[in-house]
């Protein structure tokens, strides 16, 4: 099959869906029955545990967060606790690693982190990775500590990738309060809307989206 991305706009899918679509989209990739594809989409209030997941990250009860009406998953990949939300652009990448000559999680992951940082350059957010910290960051300058403005998180069937990436794109940040976002103490939140003080509205989402179109389509495919 082709090693060209092709990339799906899903709307907004719930959690458990989602994970289901992708495990799907692996079975027919590692059979050669479909090329590589990124998946783009919002997702309802959920909290997700990878592999990572250390208790004392998670600062509300879970079952609390079920009351609430915030979905829970444990899921297969690497990372400790995230939470997505509205105004969230979740990317899930279901591609062959070894068709592409790209046998490396760690290269992979730089891959995305890559993707991410001159799709927010095109949108006008200066930002860049930190060694040791997988992920896309944005500089305070009157701080020392970063703003993690997007989260990563993949898992492998064979040497085919799913799950991918979570950009803050018009999120309320305070919606991370219920969790230690990636396990990060000390790391502040922050979205596009915030570091360009706009609004965070449908037409700031949808440039964000497009953004991400164009660098992932430049880069993968």
């Amino acid at each position: 099959m082709s090693s060209l991305l092709q990339i799906d706009w899903l709307g907004t899918v719930r959690y458990g869906e989602a994970l289901d679509q992708q495990k799907s989209l692996v079975e027919d990739r590692k059979a050669g029955r479909s090329g590589d594809r990124l998946l783009l989409l919002e997702h309802p209030p959920v909290v997700t545990l990878g592999r990572s997941t250390r208790p004392e990250n998670i600062r509300t009860p879970l079952d609390e967060l079920q009351a609430r009406g915030i979905d829970v998953h444990e899921v297969a990949r690497g990372g400790d606790v995230t939470y997505h939300g509205r105004g969230q652009l979740v990317g899930y990448l279901v591609a062959d690693l070894e068709a592409r000559g790209a046998a490396d999680v760690t290269a992979w992951l730089r891959g995305i982190e890559a993707g991410l940082i001159e799709a927010l350059a095109g949108l006008g957010v200066a930002s860049r990775r930190i060694e040791g910290m997988t992920g896309v960051y944005v500089d305070d300058p009157e701080s020392d500590v970063p703003r993690k403005i997007a989260s990563i998180g993949v898992g492998l069937r064979g040497w085919v990738s799913y799950h991918g990436f979570a950009l803050n794109a018009t999120m309320d940040l305070a919606e991370f309060a219920d969790i230690v976002p990636c396990g990060l103490q000390g790391v502040e939140m922050t979205s596009v809307a915030k570091e360009l003080g706009l609004a965070s509205d449908a037409l700031l989402f949808d440039r964000c989206r497009s953004a991400v179109e164009a660098a992932f389509a430049s880069r993968f495919g």
